[in-house]
């Protein structure tokens, strides 16, 4: 399926997503999110940040840069926006691409006069995306989160670096022109504060409404997502895949441990987190212990579920590679592309795990306790990991991994419990057989 098709756009379908906002509202957390959920279902996204073109010719700026009588500064950033968008249309022009995002504050009437203009005359439609918040703790947040994070401040001390950055606000909203009534000649969305508010005018296709769709469903508050595998199953002891098999002593063991390892991995004192299962009894018999223990909500999703082997349910790799060789040089070839006969691709498993992923933008902490090919279809989401590389990755059992969206990507924390499992990975291209385990470590 073509990124074309799962979106019905046109061929020569071309927008770009134009950030507007001042300074620490999540505009660089909006637009990275918003580049890997398109990556994620096939269409093809690059962000142009502005500040990072700035930063060639100037590296570490102070606040004083960024004043609105500073004429040199405003000269250098001008020159960075016409670099951005001279790339950004270069980009378009080579055929690589669907959606660019233009990530800077485009903070006047003027500035985003000019983009408009130049997009339309490179037969690209602008989608303006404006930021408003005027949550003190929520922006805040985003000071500290900057000062940590921004190249802009790399090596500096963190409070001189936050009352640079509170400073450089200030300078921009002297000039700050939120999107106005006589703008609406523009497609455009405005988020206000965190999407408590919402208000879209004139989305005029397909791709622009999913987009949306997708960006309103945004948050920028700090939250964290933990993945886990279920506890080894007694499918993973013999190799078969699929099936709806309880879990071993083992995967009971991690389950008991799995309260501790989500403690050990840093949760604040009064945080409210949600259980996330499948349906099958393997991730629900995993997190029960963790419920019972946290008191937490526990749903269970359908969408969950592990990838449908079809015809292969209940089959080892090497009764699938004996049975329907032909399949099984077909699915090392094109992991992601390939359908089971009578089941899933890695492909349709995104697709069904699309609303999970808007609800879990909207959602603040969540554990997700799933199977193998859903975890790295979600892992891949938010680490941006290429589709072909995906179905690949190793996903080990009886590991608990905590992501942490950041204004410039996500962090990644794993945390493995003391507790032998088998490994269900298996390389591209290598032997069908099942790994033979001394038996001190068998169930």
């Amino acid at each position: 399926m073509s990124s074309k098709t799962f979106f019905a756009s046109s061929d020569d379908s071309k927008i770009c997503v134009v950030m507007v906002g001042l300074p620490a509202r999540g505009k660089s957390l909006i637009a990275g999110k918003a580049m890997r959920y398109l990556g994620w279902v096939g269409i093809p996204a690059r962000v142009f940040n502005v500040g990072t073109y700035r930063r060639n010719a100037t590296p570490q700026p102070n606040a004083n840069f960024f004043d609105p009588h500073n004429s040199e500064g405003e000269k250098m950033r001008r020159a960075a926006a016409e670099a951005a968008m001279e790339d950004m249309i270069n980009w378009f022009n080579a055929g690589k691409g669907v959606v660019a995002i233009l990530d800077a504050t485009n903070s006047t009437r003027k500035r985003r006069q000019w983009i408009y203009e130049s997009c339309r005359a490179a037969n690209i439609e602008p989608l303006f995306v404006e930021s408003i918040c005027d949550d003190e703790d929520l922006i805040m947040n985003n000071i500290l989160e900057v000062k940590t994070t921004s190249p802009d401040y790399k090596g500096q001390d963190p409070e001189v670096a936050a009352l640079d950055f509170r400073n450089r606000i200030r300078n921009y909203e002297k000039v700050y022109e939120g999107i106005g009534d006589d703008e609406n000649h523009y497609t455009y969305v405005k988020l206000i504060n965190v999407g408590s508010t919402v208000v879209i005018n004139q989305i005029k296709d397909y791709l622009s409404s999913r987009l949306v769709y997708y960006i309103q469903n945004l948050h920028i508050k700090p939250r964290s997502i933990w993945l886990s595998r279920h506890g080894e199953s007694k499918y993973n002891l013999t190799g078969k895949i699929g099936g709806d098999a309880s879990i071993s002593d083992r995967g009971e063991a991690y389950a008991r441990a799995l309260p501790g390892l989500l403690k050990k991995s840093g949760v604040p004192p009064n945080t409210k987190i949600v259980i996330w299962t499948s349906t099958l009894k393997r991730t629900i018999q995993t997190a029960r212990h963790l419920a019972a223990e946290t008191g937490y909500e526990k749903l269970e999703w359908k969408a969950l579920d592990e990838l449908d082997s079809g015809v292969c349910d209940g089959l080892t790799y090497e009764e699938i590679a004996e049975k329907y060789p032909e399949d099984f040089a077909a699915r090392d070839e094109d992991k992601y592309n390939y359908r089971y006969r009578g089941g899933e691709s890695y492909r349709d498993v995104v697709i069904r795990l699309e609303p999970i992923i808007m609800e879990l933008e909207r959602s603040e902490n969540v554990i997700i306790v799933t199977h193998q090919a859903v975890l790295r279809c979600i892992y891949s989401y938010f680490l941006n990991v290429a589709q072909e590389q995906s179905p690949w990755m190793e996903v080990p059992l009886h590991t608990l991994i905590k992501l942490t969206p950041r204004a410039y990507g996500t962090e990644e924390q794993r945390y493995k419990a003391d507790i032998p499992a088998v490994s269900t990975w298996r390389a591209k291209g290598t032997s069908a057989k099942h790994q033979d385990f001394p038996s001190e470590v068998k169930a």
